[in-house]
C-alpha cells in the first residue's frame, strides 16, 4: 500500500479489524519512510453485469427501470410495496450471483416474469402480453391457460 503522504510503497500493518456491520476490515498502518500512521479500509466491491440489448448495444443495469417494469404491470394490482422491493432484491441478487459480467436484457426479462408469475397472475399475463408482443388471441389464450394450470382448487 502506497504512503499517502510522501508516495513510498512500503507501509506495515500495524492493526487489522473487522467493522461491527462485517462488512470492511479496517487497517492501521505506518509508513516505514516517513513514519506517518494511516487507515485503509477494504470493501467487497459487487457490480451488476452490463445489459446487452437485442441490437446489441451495451448499458449499465439500471434498478430504476426493474423497479418501473414491475409496477407498471403491477399497476393497480393488490401487491404490496414490500413485496415489489423483495421481487427486484430477488432479480438484482440473481444477477450478481450469476458470475456474469454481461446479461442479455431477454433474460432479465424472464426473471421479472418468473416474480411476475409468483406475485400476481393478471400482471404476469400484462407483462407477457408486451415482452412476448403477443399477435392475436391465442397466445394470450396459451399465456392464461399456463397460469391457470398452476392454479390451486378453491375450496
Amino acid at each position: 500500500m502506497k504512503c499517502p503522504f510522501c508516495q513510498h510503497e512500503d507501509t506495515q500493518v500495524l492493526d487489522t479489524r473487522v467493522s461491527e456491520e462485517g462488512d470492511s476490515i479496517r487497517r492501521r498502518r505506518r509508513c516505514v519512510k516517513c513514519d506517518k500512521r494511516f487507515t485503509t479500509y477494504e470493501r467487497i466491491e459487487l457490480s451488476m453485469p452490463i445489459m446487452v440489448k437485442k441490437n446489441g448495444s451495451r448499458t449499465e443495469f439500471a434498478s430504476v427501470k426493474l423497479r418501473g417494469s414491475l409496477m407498471l404491470a403491477l399497476r393497480k394490482r393488490p401487491v404490496s410495496a414490500e413485496a415489489i422491493d423483495r421481487a427486484v432484491a430477488s432479480i438484482e441478487e440473481k444477477l450478481l450471483t450469476s458470475g456474469q459480467r454481461e446479461v442479455d436484457t431477454g433474460h432479465v426479462g424472464e426473471l421479472v416474469m418468473q416474480e411476475l408469475k409468483r406475485l400476481d397472475k393478471i400482471a404476469y399475463i400484462r407483462f407477457a402480453s408486451v415482452y412476448k408482443n403477443f399477435e392475436d388471441l391465442a397466445e394470450f389464450q396459451d399465456a392464461i391457460a399456463e397460469v391457470g394450470h398452476e392454479r390451486k382448487p378453491r375450496k
